[in-house]
């Protein structure tokens, strides 16, 4: 029985990678971007890593800032998607495309054999 622990965790580069994706078409508060993450059905995460990653994605240009006072209440640091940022995650999509590609090759070669079929996990089907 697996370990509570051994679950996967969200974290460095797939986290920086879901809140670029997020900020891709709205701009939006750390807040906000923790709930999407949880909503999505992302694996675990805690929510001080979502602003220490934000602010080092601010920290290298993906994303920038401003503090937004037009509601009442206090002022809360609203983040948006940087050009650079958009580039770094295309890139990111690009190989976890072919990531999941190179897994669903390698599930199927690992697969039971489907009775009648003559190739073995090395030939090609």
């Amino acid at each position: 029985m697996a370990d509570a622990d051994a679950r996967p965790r969200l974290h460095g580069e797939l986290l920086s990678t879901s809140l670029l994706a997020f900020l891709k078409n709205w701009n939006a508060y750390g807040y906000q971007l923790s709930q999407r993450l949880a909503e999505a059905g992302m694996p675990d995460f805690d929510s001080g890593t979502v602003y220490r990653t934000l602010r080092q994605l601010e920290k290298t240009g993906m994303v920038s800032s401003f503090w937004d006072t037009s509601e009442s209440g206090p002022a809360r640091r609203m983040y948006s998607l940087t050009k650079a940022g958009e580039v770094f995650l295309s890139g990111w999509i690009e190989t976890l495309q072919n990531y999941q590609s190179i897994l669903q090759q390698a599930l199927a070669g690992l697969a039971p054999s489907v009775p009648g079929s003559t190739a073995g996990p090395d030939e090609t089907r």
